[in-house]
């Protein structure tokens, strides 16, 4: 398995990481995405582990924390072995507090996470959204103050703004708090609009991106086509007008250079879908998930080989999209924008 530093830090992670979003299934959305058990959980955890996947990503939130418990179940005897990022920030509760980037949230979500995890330390938190609400500079020395007390190692952020980045960032270097070394974000050959701010801000500040639904919420397994829609119980099908928007023919001109790819390589859909996102600048870890033995096993596939330049420019081309404001005007002047090469 190949490692990579994440952004600038001293940490090293794996190219791909488990994502437990299938844990539990404790509500209708979560059911959609897969409802593994303990007993399911530690099957996939040495599988992973036996390839090399040694960091796993959860959140608060996923089941209702559920997914955290059986993680910290499932890992049990292993902790020596493996790396475990989670996430903070969207509302766990009814309470005034029970949501954000407060210190009076901060702590308490951390405290929970914890113990439900049933560990001592926190390898990566990140903060699951921006908070408007909160001073960055309230936030920022909190997180400061959980590294400084042991109970986090690294800090990241999931789903912000590039404005909202980089002020975090301005903020940490003023006052010499812990930097965001990770950014947790949606990429995928579905939908690239990362490329438009986040990836050059990445690249600029040392950010390490980490790849949600790098599959496209379930969209590039190659199992919907023209004629072809999502079957029931499936999360394309089950929770369809949830996730990132999308335009129905190009989702099938993708499938088809996807299809094109996958037969001159002799691997799968899913495997060039993630390998392609393996090659892209900043992306430090592709977060896979799986519901089963074999379809983890098929993710994994996704490493060990490289799509060639003309693969990579074919599935390119074939995503492309034209690009927001003020990004097409910088691209019409590449020698001013190191981006514009994206």
């Amino acid at each position: 398995m190949e490692h990579r530093r994440l952004g600038h830090s001293g940490l090293r992670v794996p190219v791909l990481s488990f994502g437990t979003a299938t844990f539990g299934g404790s509500n209708e959305f979560f059911k959609a995405w897969g409802s593994t058990d303990v007993k399911g959980a530690e099957r996939l955890v040495d599988i992973c582990l036996d390839h090399g996947v040694s960091l796993f990503d959860t959140a608060d939130i996923y089941s209702d924390g559920m997914a955290e418990e059986i993680l910290g179940q499932a890992i049990k005897g292993k902790r020596e072995h493996l790396l475990i990022s989670t996430k903070v920030t969207f509302p766990t509760g009814d309470g005034a507090n029970d949501f954000g980037s407060s210190r009076q949230h901060l702590i308490k979500a951390v405290e929970k996470s914890l113990k439900r995890l049933q560990v001592e330390t926190i390898d990566l938190l990140q903060l699951h959204a921006q908070d408007y609400n909160t001073p960055v500079e309230e936030t920022l020395s909190t997180l400061d103050q959980l590294v400084r007390d042991g109970k986090l190692r690294y800090i990241g952020g999931s789903n912000f703004s590039g404005w909202h980045m980089m002020k975090s960032v301005a903020v940490s270097d003023r006052y010499g708090y812990p930097r965001h070394v990770a950014h947790q974000v949606y990429y995928s050959l579905l939908n690239r609009d990362y490329e438009w701010e986040l990836l050059p801000l990445g690249r600029d500040q040392g950010i390490g991106a980490l790849i949600w639904s790098p599959l496209g919420w379930g969209k590039l397994t190659g199992k919907i086509r023209r004629g072809q829609p999502a079957k029931p119980g499936t999360r394309a099908h089950d929770i369809a007008g949830t996730g990132p928007h999308y335009e129905e023919e190009r989702l099938f001109r993708i499938v088809d250079a996807l299809d094109e790819v996958a037969k001159e390589t002799g691997k799968t859909i899913p495997q060039v879908a993630l390998n392609w996102l393996l090659q892209r600048p900043t992306v430090s870890n592709v977060i896979i998930g799986a519901r089963d033995e074999a379809q983890l096993i098929e993710n994994i596939g996704a490493v060990g080989w490289t799509l060639t330049q003309d693969q990579m420019k074919h599935l390119d081309e074939a995503s492309d999209v034209p690009a927001a404001y003020p990004v097409w005007h910088q691209r019409d002047t590449p020698q001013l924008n190191e981006a514009g090469q994206q």
